[in-house]
């Protein structure tokens, strides 16, 4: 295995270089995931950034659509045909800002966490699926640490 240069420790050309691939692998394997994932999303089925969305508000609460956009790191006009279409289908609802009246603060609905919380996509089902007939109990919990730490990785990037 080669090395990986740690932040903080010490490091020659050769970590880097590894660092280097390693992210190149990241890049190349997240994106092939993506693509199979938007070709296998059913018509009607919650996309990727609209569950994205509806998680960071269950995770961190009401936020506006700015807020949203900037955590996510897309324009806000994309975070708010996102937010228009999770609207539409009575999972988010937009209240004004008490403190600024110009803000609209999102909120789930009751529906809106249901389907944070059941996990309703066709796609994670069949990641699931996926995973339980390919893949060993060691494989699983190496991509579920792995998850981890590319949620963490996206923050930071």
């Amino acid at each position: 295995m080669s090395e990986i240069r740690r932040a903080g420790g010490a490091s020659g050309a050769g970590g880097k270089v590894a660092v280097r691939e390693t992210a190149t692998r990241l890049r190349v394997g997240v994106g092939a995931f993506q693509r199979r994932a938007r070709e296998a999303t059913n018509e009607g089925e919650l996309t990727g950034p609209e569950l994205t969305a509806m998680s960071r508000l269950d995770r961190r609460g009401p936020a506006t659509t700015a807020e949203l956009a900037r955590l996510e790191q897309i324009t806000p006009q994309a975070m708010g045909a996102t937010v228009a279409s999770l609207e539409r289908r009575g999972l988010v609802a937009r209240e004004p800002d008490a403190g600024d009246r110009r803000r609209s603060i999102l909120t789930l609905t009751a529906d809106g966490r249901n389907a944070v919380g059941s996990g309703r996509s066709a796609l994670v089902d069949r990641i699931a699926a996926v995973l339980d007939a390919s893949f060993t109990d060691e494989e699983i919990a190496t991509l579920d640490a792995a998850a981890l730490l590319m949620q963490r990785l996206a923050d930071l990037v």
